[in-house]
């Protein structure tokens, strides 16, 4: 087992009048050789998008996009007719496939003009050409403090609220209160990332915006210290392979 913290100050960072975006892999301007993804997992970004702004249509193509809010609520439009408001307790994913421009705004007319701070993660497909297409269920209910759920799937072994083309990879969130703990899924390298609050792994502790990259972690326990929600992705395999 081999595994290396990011602390959240460590991190890239992209901003503007209205975007702050935190980097934990090469992205944009950003780009570092040793530093351009784990496992499967290409991107990860956590943005904070004022109100009234947000990312005008731009083209994706052959990426898996999870989007998970944290607070307020982004608003997405696509170029295949999908529509939709993300917010907390949403599991949402668009799948470029072959082709697809979309937008991100945060400018739900129903909520408060506040900012939206989101966590937003790429995969690679295990396929190219593929049909774009669009996902998103509302999960709250099943996070229950304590609780380990499974967000995001391609693997045929594990059910999952919404599906991903990447059958080697699985995004998991646990909303943990002080004193509760989760078990760590089984994978050849898992990233974990904490949205907020303190949790002990293997005997490190990790703060909110803090994250864990790791190979056969699974089974390790993921304790709370104080409230805390985490996000896990276990994969089985690496680009390339």
């Amino acid at each position: 087992m081999s595994k290396y913290i990011i602390r959240a100050g460590e991190r890239a960072r992209t901003t503007t009048e209205w975007l702050d975006s935190a980097h934990s892999f090469s992205f944009g301007d950003h780009y570092d050789p040793a530093n351009t993804h784990h496992g499967v997992l290409l991107v990860q970004n956590e943005d904070v998008v004022a109100p009234g702004q947000g990312f005008d249509t731009h083209p994706h193509a052959e990426t898996e996009i999870v989007t998970w809010v944290l607070s307020g609520s982004l608003v997405h439009q696509d170029s295949e007719g999908h529509s939709g408001i993300v917010y907390p307790g949403l599991a949402q994913r668009m799948s470029a496939g072959r082709g697809i421009s979309h937008s991100e705004r945060n400018d739900d007319a129903e909520s408060p003009a506040q900012p939206v701070h989101f966590v937003q993660m790429w995969v690679m497909p295990d396929e190219h050409g593929i049909d774009p297409g669009y996902e998103q269920l509302d999960i709250a209910a099943e996070l229950q403090p304590g609780r380990l759920v499974t967000v995001a799937s391609g693997s045929p072994d594990h059910d999952s609220a919404i599906r991903i083309a990447n059958r080697a990879a699985t995004l998991s969130a646990a909303r943990l209160n002080a004193g509760q703990h989760v078990t760590v899924p089984g994978g050849r390298f898992t990233h974990l990332f904490v949205t907020h609050g303190d949790v002990e792994v293997d005997g490190d502790r990790l703060s909110t915006s803090d994250a864990v990259r790791a190979d056969d972690f699974g089974g390790t326990t993921v304790r709370a210290v104080t409230d805390a929600e985490v996000l896990i992705w276990s994969m089985d395999s690496r680009l390339g392979e």
